[in-house]
């Protein structure tokens, strides 16, 4: 007990000569903190000109940011006499860094890969994207993992890993997106008059001569109960919700224009007959009687 009240007495001798020191490593620390988002926000303005893709900006400004941390950081340990502690540190570094770099393989790779992601031209925050089965726009590309919301504001997480090494849409490389409508007419309707309309409405509701394009009109097939045709049409768009908007839009107004010039989009129908059930016993006694006959 006496050996224990002695280390104890020894280490608050050498806290109380050392709270100078703490006190300047903790306003070091505090200090370095701040400087490093002061210096993140000023690294990503100062290079917000030169560099279009916002990725790139967030990784460099982030790369800076920790570099001025782990600078306060090793002055806080110098203050503190830590300075066997730092080179024990540093000699370890290279034989922990293989047991390291063995055992977070699977982070190191999404780490890689969000550093290719980041300078990739193809791929930038704010694009409409469709990988990996999920689609939605790009709020975020970080060391670790890739992040999506999606168009019913849930938020997927993946791995850069699985972003790199799939194949992925980006809606957000081109302003201009093709919508295709199908849809099918009686038999009985004056087809030309069909195409026309069509393609009248198209261009009442979407401007084909701004974009340059014109609308495409195509019977393609004899249906079991209609004559089946496609219309495809151009509209400005970045992403896949403005795409079904707009093909929704198509749809209600083809099918006001339609109803009123008295076309009819026909469904399958099916017919069922009933036979009376007297009827079949008679003819069944018949068949009998002709049979003992």
């Amino acid at each position: 007990m006496n050996k224990i009240l002695e280390k104890l007495m020894q280490w608050k001798e050498v806290f109380i000569e050392n709270i100078p020191n703490i006190a300047i490593a903790l306003v070091v620390l505090i200090i370095a903190y701040f400087s490093s988002r002061w210096i993140s926000t000023l690294v990503n303005k100062a290079i917000g000109g030169k560099i279009v893709q916002k990725s790139v900006r967030n990784l460099v400004s982030r790369i800076a940011s920790a570099i001025i941390f782990l600078l306060g950081l090793y002055f806080a340990m110098t203050i503190l006499k830590f300075d066997d502690t730092l080179k024990t540190i540093v000699s370890a570094a290279g034989v922990s860094g293989i047991v390291v770099g063995l055992a977070l393989q699977s982070t190191l790779s999404n780490t890689i890969s969000g550093i290719v992601l980041s300078f990739r031209k193809n791929l930038n925050i704010g694009n409409w994207v469709e990988t990996n089965d999920f689609a939605g726009e790009v709020i975020d590309i970080n060391l670790n993992y890739f992040i999506i919301r999606e168009a019913d504001h849930n938020m997927v997480v993946i791995p850069n890993k699985m972003i790199l090494e799939s194949p992925f849409k980006n809606y957000g490389l081109t302003e201009k997106m093709r919508i295709s409508v199908e849809c099918g007419v009686e038999y009985s309707a004056d087809l030309e008059k069909v195409e026309k309309l069509t393609k009248d409405v198209i261009s009442e509701n979407f401007n084909q001569k701004k974009l340059n394009k014109e609308t495409e009109f195509f019977f393609t097939e004899f249906g079991d109960s209609s004559i089946n045709f496609l219309c495809r049409f151009w509209i400005d768009s970045t992403s896949a919700i403005q795409r079904l908007n707009a093909k929704s839009k198509a749809i209600i107004k083809i099918k006001q224009a339609f109803d009123n010039e008295g076309i009819n989009i026909p469904f399958p129908m099916r017919t069922l007959e009933f036979v009376d059930d007297n009827q079949l016993n008679i003819k069944e006694i018949a068949k009998q009687k002709l049979a003992a006959n």
